[in-house]
């Protein structure tokens, strides 16, 4: 409940690949939600779940006491909380805004200050687990946010998460902590693929080297996860695109360079995906940037590769 014990209402904002399913997990657990994303598939696809939309995102913050974000940028994130249509003019006087999306901690400590100006608590809890986990509401949370605003999100928190890690007491700290996340996950993803590749120029069988180094030493989710689909060239069968990585892996480094910490692996890997996304597979599964590997230097055909 609320602080003046009315219902909870949710506004979300934000419907793709990780945001539709933990809406969804979010409705399944009784709560009132109502749901904005800028693809009308992407509606089309959470209104077959049985999960209310709303026609703009203001409409979905309306009289909401929690408005989550779970959008792809910073800068899709100002647009929404303070562009032109920015829903901070519906917020309510004692609404909480929990973004749950990877947009980098500048941009969150900004938001923060903002809404503390109007009276509106935020509370940073970037999520990391990918699709399927995401489905079974078992994410994992890294949340940065006072005690009182923290314990308003587990709401929300507890219905799509399975650990949720208070790693800090300011908005922002949660997105410091999702960028060593980040840095983890896209030098894994990046090195499976190279991993691979290798197998495949070495002259072994790729899915024969696959099973084998997942079950030694060199196992990892992402080599897990991702290693099949750079195997059988599922790569428009998106999860995780290319382009978040060279997002996120631009938020890390950025992040780094601020405090003139030095990661030459994590900017090796920025590099790869930088030039996946110039291949041509931004909007591909991040597994595609195995095709780098390989040296290929076009997006791969719709059957695979």
């Amino acid at each position: 409940m609320s602080k003046d014990s009315t219902p909870l209402t949710i506004g979300w904002i934000g419907i793709g690949a990780m945001g539709l399913p933990m809406a969804a997990r979010v409705a399944a657990a009784g709560l009132q939600v109502r749901t904005f994303d800028s693809s009308s598939k992407q509606l089309e696809a959470i209104e077959k779940l049985h999960v209310p939309v709303a026609p703009t995102a203001r409409d979905a913050a309306r009289g909401a006491n929690v408005i989550v974000l779970m959008v792809a940028s910073p800068d899709q994130g100002e647009e929404v909380l303070f562009g032109e249509e920015g829903v901070v003019s519906e917020l309510r006087d004692d609404a909480l805004v929990v973004v749950m999306a990877t947009v980098g901690p500048d941009a969150v400590t900004r938001w923060g200050d903002l809404l503390n100006a109007r009276g509106v608590g935020l509370v940073d809890a970037p999520v990391s687990g990918g699709v399927a986990r995401a489905e079974a509401g078992e994410l994992l949370s890294m949340v940065g946010g006072a005690d009182e605003a923290v314990h308003r999100a587990r709401h929300v928190l507890d219905a799509t998460c399975r650990t949720v890690v208070q790693v800090g007491k300011h908005p922002g700290d949660g997105q410091r902590m999702k960028l060593v996340n980040q840095l983890l996950c896209g030098v894994h993803i990046a090195v499976a693929a190279e991993a691979l590749g290798l197998a495949e120029a070495l002259g072994l069988d790729a899915e024969a080297a696959w099973e084998t180094v997942r079950h030694g030493a060199a196992a990892s989710f992402m080599l897990d996860d991702r290693g099949q689909r750079m195997l059988t060239g599922d790569f428009h069968n998106v999860r995780s695109a290319i382009n978040l990585f060279v997002k996120d892996m631009g938020l890390v480094t950025e992040a780094a360079h601020a405090v003139t910490y030095p990661t030459p692996i994590a900017s090796g890997a920025h590099q790869l995906y930088m030039a996946a996304r110039r291949a041509g597979l931004g909007n591909l599964d991040d597994s595609s940037i195995i095709e780098i590997a390989r040296g290929r230097s076009s997006s791969p055909s719709s059957t695979g590769v």
